[in-house]
């Protein structure tokens, strides 16, 4: 991964090669760093222990993750190319003006942060169970890898670590984990002889697997949320054509289900050779490659695991240090925010961006490696982590969502109805899990309530419409730099 970083800095001229790989990246080496940002620790490790403890219905959580990549492959990502941007906040000042949404990079900031925290105590966790060492000192030794290589590079050098964490993901599950697990477990039939039919139900109950309503809550907040995130839209930026960001993007998208799938039947497989007494469900993973794989090929699937979440973890992290840089700083200070016309042409001022670039997200990284290094310090930290992401998610979906994608859909839809959308959505939302904390007796029970999040995309919603209707249509000149965006060619956006 160190040498990758050094590697990617050699082809780093600029400050959209920092941020966007120069735009310029074919379909396989973006198909790679797609499904290498998007299957992180709850997909790999996670999703193993979801099949543990589920079963076949365990499997959505990362199908769920597919059929958002899917969604946005095929539905907005042509679109989101053309537009060369760098932010998501970028395409709402385009679509509804420069003062109408700015606010929002508040909120991916928030979501950015937390998702490079969770990944970084995750990937912990399995050096944690490798070497032995107390959780703090693995956050540093993986943060300190996942920093020197996001640094140094950028979006290049993290490409490129990706393409090799999604080689090791590869092997690792498909070809080491999954054929090796089922033939212990006597192959499908000695797993169905085990746990029973149940265990092969698509849909579970509340007894036996994912029940429905779970079910629809992970599409809910996972391929929606893949949707409008940062770090998923600044790949989309580094594609060389709206051609490869969308049948690149659908390829990832598939394989995405397929890693669902494959996850969920390791689960089953461990489940059925060692039984139900492992507690934890994310130590099902590590179990599997302890217990049930030689030494070196159980070391290359643990590998594996680490990988997955050092490729969501840098992903996140550029992506926050881009927000931040990008949005939230002129928010606070006033002045713009960058351009595509800036810093692009490989003079003095594009080094001195890379070098403000390299600041932030050093500045960034150092902030999360030592909040992740405090949580794996804390009893309770890992609690803590998850609620944090859970309300980064609900937040960046029940309040964004409607306000990004009516842009795309709805000429109608006006700043001002994307503006209360985006404040009534997170409002409701965080209403919602104050009133569902006294409802259940527990502040993180009313947080990871399925309930929230369907409150603020409602209103969120209604807002959007009712407000987009009662005001005055978006400006003629806003309207038509963001047709003439839409329009460009495939050659205009290279």
């Amino acid at each position: 991964m160190l040498a990758f970083g050094a590697w990617g800095r050699k082809r780093t001229q600029n400050q959209a090669d920092y941020l966007v790989a120069g735009r310029r990246l074919g379909p396989f080496l973006y198909m790679g760093t797609m499904a290498a940002v998007v299957l992180g620790g709850a997909s790999t490790v996670g999703g193993v222990g979801l099949g543990y403890r589920m079963g076949l219905s365990g499997m959505w959580l990362v199908v769920a993750i597919g059929v958002g990549v899917l969604l946005l492959s095929l539905c907005f990502s042509g679109m989101i190319s053309r537009l060369r941007i760098y932010t998501v906040s970028d395409m709402l000042a385009l679509r509804y003006g420069p003062r109408a949404t700015r606010a929002s990079g508040i909120v991916m900031l928030l979501y950015t942060v937390a998702l490079a925290v969770t990944s970084t105590g995750a990937y912990a966790t399995v050096l944690h169970v490798l070497l032995g060492w107390d959780r703090w000192l693995c956050v540093l030794l993986g943060g300190a890898v996942v920093l020197v290589y996001s640094v140094v590079g950028g979006m290049w050098s993290i490409t490129l670590a990706d393409q090799a964490q999604f080689f090791i993901k590869t092997i690792g599950i498909f070809f080491l984990m999954l054929p090796i697990v089922l033939s212990q477990a006597g192959g499908f039939a000695g797993v169905r002889e085990r746990l029973g039919d149940e265990a092969f139900r698509l849909v579970g109950t509340a007894e036996h697997g994912a029940d429905a309503g779970t079910i629809l809550t992970w599409f809910l907040v996972y391929t929606l949320g893949l949707l409008i995130g940062q770090d998923i839209w600044q790949r989309v930026f580094t594609a060389r054509s709206p051609r490869v960001a969308t049948f690149g993007g659908a390829a990832a998208g598939v394989y995405c289900i397929l890693y669902g799938a494959a996850g969920a039947l390791i689960g089953m497989g461990a489940k059925a050779v060692l039984g139900d007494g492992i507690v934890a469900r994310d130590d099902v993973y590590a179990e599997v490659a302890n217990r049930l794989l030689p030494a070196g090929l159980g070391g290359f699937v643990l590998a594996a695991g680490i990988a997955a979440m050092m490729s969501t973890a840098s992903g996140a992290l550029i992506a926050a240090a881009t927000v931040a840089k990008n949005d939230v700083v002129p928010l606070v200070t006033g002045r713009a925010s960058l351009s595509e016309s800036t810093a692009e042409g490989g003079s003095a001022e594009a080094h001195d961006e890379i070098s403000g670039n390299r600041a932030w997200v050093l500045g960034l990284g150092l902030l999360v490696t030592a909040i992740s290094a405090l949580m794996a310090l804390s009893s309770g930290g890992g609690d803590v982590v998850v609620a944090c992401l859970t309300v980064a998610y609900d937040l960046l979906v029940g309040g964004l969502l409607v306000a990004i994608v009516g842009g795309f859909v709805w000429k109608r839809g006006t700043g001002a109805g994307a503006t209360a959308a985006m404040i009534g959505g997170m409002l409701a939302t965080v209403a919602a899990m104050a009133a569902y904390a006294v409802k259940l007796g527990s502040a993180l029970d009313g947080i990871l309530a399925n309930e929230p999040i369907y409150w603020g995309l409602g209103v969120s919603l209604a807002l959007y419409v009712i407000v987009s209707l009662l005001t005055p249509v978006t400006a003629e000149p806003i309207r038509a730099e963001w047709r003439a965006r839409l329009s460009r060619s495939h050659s205009a956006t290279r």
